[in-house]
């Protein structure tokens, strides 16, 4: 999810104040999919080579499920996110700490992972402020900050991370992120530096 007038992205949680009407542009990389947040609005396709719009105003503070509706390949049922409707001064602190540089743990295994990622494969698809700017994957500038991950399957903690990095399409069938061969420690590792990430 990208805030153009805030300068953040999030992944696989969507953050919204109570009682502002929000516009969403809709488009797709691949093939058909469809935005549907039940509790907040009706569902809109979102087609592959053309943009689509829906406008919402959520009415009540509080977290929804939010889903692809549209059978869309091998892991559709893990389409998943949620959104998280604040008071507006809360969405307000949420957005101030999103636009903040990301605070890094000096924890020495957070800091064998930040290595780790910054010389693997994991720079060309991921976004961290000052440290990489890949666009494939998901923002992880404040991974940390959210309590889930692929597509709201897992909750983030370091067992579940040490396990996607290690192997994502036993995690996720069909997941789009490679299998990096990171096990053991480097795993851990590199699990420790994302998590060092709010």
């Amino acid at each position: 999810f990208r805030y153009p007038q805030q300068k953040i992205t999030t992944a696989n949680e969507l953050h919204l104040p109570v009682g502002q009407t929000v516009s969403f542009t809709l488009h797709a990389p691949d093939v058909i999919h469809s935005f549907w947040i039940p509790q907040l609005g009706g569902k809109r396709d979102v087609v592959p080579h053309r943009v689509n719009h829906i406008t919402l105003t959520p009415e009540v503070a509080g977290e929804y499920p939010g889903q692809c509706a549209e059978y869309c390949g091998m892991s559709h049922a893990n389409m998943r996110f949620r959104v998280i409707v604040h008071e507006p001064a809360d969405f307000e602190k949420w957005v101030r700490a999103q636009q903040a540089a990301p605070v890094e743990s000096p924890d020495a295994l957070a800091q064998q992972g930040k290595t780790l990622f910054t010389q693997s494969t994991c720079v060309g698809c991921h976004t961290i402020t000052g440290i990489s700017a890949g666009h494939i994957g998901p923002d992880l500038t404040h991974f940390a900050s959210r309590k889930t991950f692929a597509g709201s399957l897992m909750t983030t903690t370091p067992d579940n991370l040490t396990k996607w990095i290690e192997d994502p399409a036993h995690m996720k069938p069909g997941a789009l992120m490679p299998n990096l061969g990171m096990k053991g420690e480097q795993s851990k590792a590199l699990a420790a530096y994302l998590l060092s990430l709010k």
